[in-house]
């Protein structure tokens, strides 16, 4: 192995210290204390888990955590009362509405529901717009870590040739916003970009967020680049014994870290940054709300 390991765990933990400082001076200084309320809707099993690891992170940091669960049967009028009695509530800076919903629930019309400036997934249609047209937004939380880690590991990305493997609305097209609003020539390529292996052998730095297991392998990497492994996929793992699993990214981490310059891993690369940057999001829309400077390096 060649690539230096991007450590997404350790650097998750320094950006929420750098959170908690700001927490700390608010609260000394302003006399306020940034809040979080999440939504859960519904019992599926990998959102209760997220939600439980995000309001522990957020009482850790020492924000305010607001839980708000919610049956599976709550019906849509219910949910958007919920969501305007949060909006108005000055003790809430953020507001996270746990994905998926119910089938029966109108996703798009749940996120727009929410006051842009508390949105801190950054999904509202108003803040997608604010980022699309270069100005002040909300972020959401994996590009924006990504975007992080990246800087710490370049310093300045300006002039840097950039592939986005992915054009999700979550984390494809807003990462190229981000990389784009840094200077970077970026690329947008999909599962029908042409002759795809060549495209991204052309990146200074490889953002792969496509949701296909070890998907891009090393032979598509040009040696020495950076690459940011997003995708987090489940496949059976028979050396482990009958029905077991392990985690894998979009890239084949052995041949790829033989060839790049830095590589994050899956699991402990890109995951831990997502909750690390949504409580950095909350303490930006609380600073916003009361007119304050936003935290400094925890925005983009």
């Amino acid at each position: 192995m060649t690539a230096q390991i991007i450590d997404g765990k350790a650097f998750a933990a320094s950006v929420r210290d750098k959170v908690a400082g700001h927490v700390a001076r608010l609260k000394s200084e302003h006399g306020i204390t940034p809040g979080l309320a999440v939504v859960l809707v519904g019992e599926d099993p990998a959102s209760q888990v997220y939600v439980r690891s995000k309001g522990k992170m957020t009482v850790e940091v020492g924000m305010s955590s607001f839980e708000h669960k919610m049956d599976a049967e709550t019906s849509e009028n219910e949910l958007l009362e919920l969501i305007r009695n949060l909006n108005n509530d000055p003790a809430v800076h953020g507001i996270l509405v746990q994905l998926p919903l119910p089938n029966h629930l109108d996703e798009d019309l749940v996120i727009n529901s929410i006051d842009p400036a508390k949105d801190v997934d950054g999904f509202h249609i108003s803040n997608v717009g604010l980022l699309g047209t270069g100005q002040k937004s909300m972020v959401p939380c994996t590009p924006l870590g990504c975007l992080m880690m990246l800087r710490d590991h370049h310093g300045s990305l300006s002039g840097m040739n950039a592939v986005v493997i992915g054009r999700s609305n979550i984390v494809g097209k807003p990462m190229a916003q981000l990389l784009l609003g840094d200077s970077c020539t970026v690329t947008i390529a999909h599962s029908r970009t042409k002759d795809l292996p060549d495209v991204v052998r052309g990146a200074d730095i490889v953002v792969a967020a496509v949701g296909r297991p070890e998907m891009v392998p090393g032979d598509w990497i040009r040696p020495g680049a950076t690459v940011i492994d997003v995708g987090i996929n489940r496949i059976d793992a028979p050396e482990k014994g009958e029905g077991k699993t392990r985690l894998v990214g979009d890239c084949h981490f052995d041949s790829c870290a033989e060839v790049a310059g830095a590589i994050t891993p899956v699991p402990g690369g890109v995951g831990p940054m997502t909750i690390a940057c949504l409580l950095a999001n909350t303490v930006t829309a609380c600073s916003r709300a009361n007119g304050l400077d936003e935290p400094e390096g925890l925005t983009a």
